[in-house]
């Protein structure tokens, strides 16, 4: 060590200091009067030790000790006349290497700087240590969570999701704590985004069962349903403040909550109009919280993901277009609409589906599951083509037949998700 940051108050007790440093073969590179200084010339000068000479050094002087310990730290042999031990306490706690009382002597400058440097080598390996042992604290539990979701996801044994995890970080070129952490981190983005997209679906399969129960629509239960979803929606609520960070997503998440509270009510009432702009509303601000999810993710399984999930929505708003326009007489405006809409989200629905299905990927579960959908698809689209062609009076057998079929389309693009959000690929990115 040659070079030294000397901090001095006004009545130092070692005036011929800068002398004696200089004879004993340190370079004195600067010079500060007060402790507010101290840590803003270390970073700036850099140097290989700091004296500090103060008389009776004060809670500012330990302060600035403390914050030079945590931001900069620098071998530190401080120069007093207080012989407190409360002052002598603090100033080990604050980081100062050596506390030097009443025995300042030009003979042992060299010999204290040493002692500073060496305890203060020592303090920054037991804090390496320290951090190390933190580290790999963490990151055995980081690994622990991460099997746990290999071995509920993907069906295995703890051998096998330790052996899987052991693999991909392998050829992946990670520490194993660093691949866990990233797949615990995918699960939760797509939990996050699958639960975001639900709402989706639920603002328009409350307003379809809505208009099930106005029809008397029996076959499907739908007030056993509609006390369901309403149970889902404000379980996914619960699930996504638990998830979601607060300052990030709070404002939209609160936003989407809002609306559910004016649409529950208007369930209640049993308004469909009101019910029906309700739903546009729901549906709407949980479209932008789910965007906003995907955005945040990495890779193009998170949009898997989020596609299949939407599809779950298109089948809900399809039937409830159905439905209105089934409930209407053809010429009428409402019946126009719908009409309208339908037509717009069968182009959308189909052409997802037409992309999930040349997508690699798969697996036999998803493909089959996507046939399945297929064909229910076609399904509910000529019941709704037939509902249209009769007159309202012999409608309610297709209406029971666009229910139920909506229904099992739910059923199957929920699993498919469950699939998405649960593949390999989505973990492992």
């Amino acid at each position: 060590m040659t070079t030294v940051l000397l901090c001095t108050s006004h009545s130092p007790t070692a005036p011929t200091l800068p002398a004696d440093l200089a004879a004993a073969g340190f370079t004195l590179i600067a010079t500060v009067g007060e402790c507010d200084k101290l840590v803003q010339a270390v970073v700036r000068h850099a140097p290989d030790a700091v004296i500090c000479d103060v008389l009776r050094p004060s809670a500012e002087w330990f302060d600035a000790t403390r914050m030079l310990e945590k931001t900069q730290p620098v071998p530190t042999v401080m120069f007093t006349q207080d012989v407190d031990a409360t002052a002598i306490s603090q100033a080990i706690d604050s980081g100062v290497h050596v506390y030097v009382v009443q025995g300042y002597g030009a003979s042992r400058l060299r010999p204290l700087i040493h002692l500073a440097r060496a305890r203060h080598l020592k303090a920054l390996a037991q804090r390496r240590a320290l951090e190390d042992m933190a580290t790999r604290y963490e990151e055995r539990k980081a690994v622990d969570r991460a099997k746990g979701i290999l071995m509920r996801t993907q069906s295995l044994s703890d051998d096998d999701a330790f052996r899987t995890l052991r693999s991909a970080a392998m050829s992946s070129n990670q520490r194993m704590g660093q691949l866990s952490q990233h797949i615990i981190q995918s699960a939760q983005a797509a939990e996050s985004v699958n639960r975001a997209g639900q709402l989706r679906m639920l603002s328009q399969r409350l307003a379809k069962l809505h208009l099930l129960q106005s029809a008397g629509v029996a076959e499907v239960d739908p007030a056993a349903l509609l006390q369901a979803s309403v149970q889902w929606v404000e379980g996914n609520f619960a699930l996504l403040r638990k998830n979601l960070s607060e300052p990030t997503y709070g404002d939209l998440l609160e936003q989407v909550i809002r609306t559910w509270g004016h649409l529950k009510q208007a369930l209640a009432q049993g308004d469909t109009a009101a019910v029906e702009e309700g739903a546009e509303a729901l549906l709407l601000g949980a479209e932008r919280l789910t965007g906003s999810l995907e955005s945040a993710g990495t890779g193009s399984p998170l949009q898997v993901l989020n596609l299949a999930g939407r599809q779950r929505m298109l089948s809900q708003r399809f039937a409830k277009f159905a439905l209105l326009a089934s409930l209407e007489p053809g010429e009428s405006e409402v019946s126009r609409k719908a009409s309208e809409g339908m037509r717009n989200v069968q182009q959308e629905f189909e052409a997802a589906l037409t992309y999930l299905n040349s997508i690699p990927l798969s697996t036999p579960a998803i493909h089959d599951d996507l046939g399945g959908a297929g064909v229910a698809w076609l399904q509910m689209v000529d019941a709704a083509r037939e509902c249209q062609r009769k007159p309202i009076a012999r409608r309610a057998t297709h209406r029971a037949s666009l229910a139920g079929g909506s229904e099992t389309l739910l059923t199957l693009f929920d699993r498919l998700s469950v699939h998405y959000e649960h593949s390999m690929q989505m973990l492992m990115g």
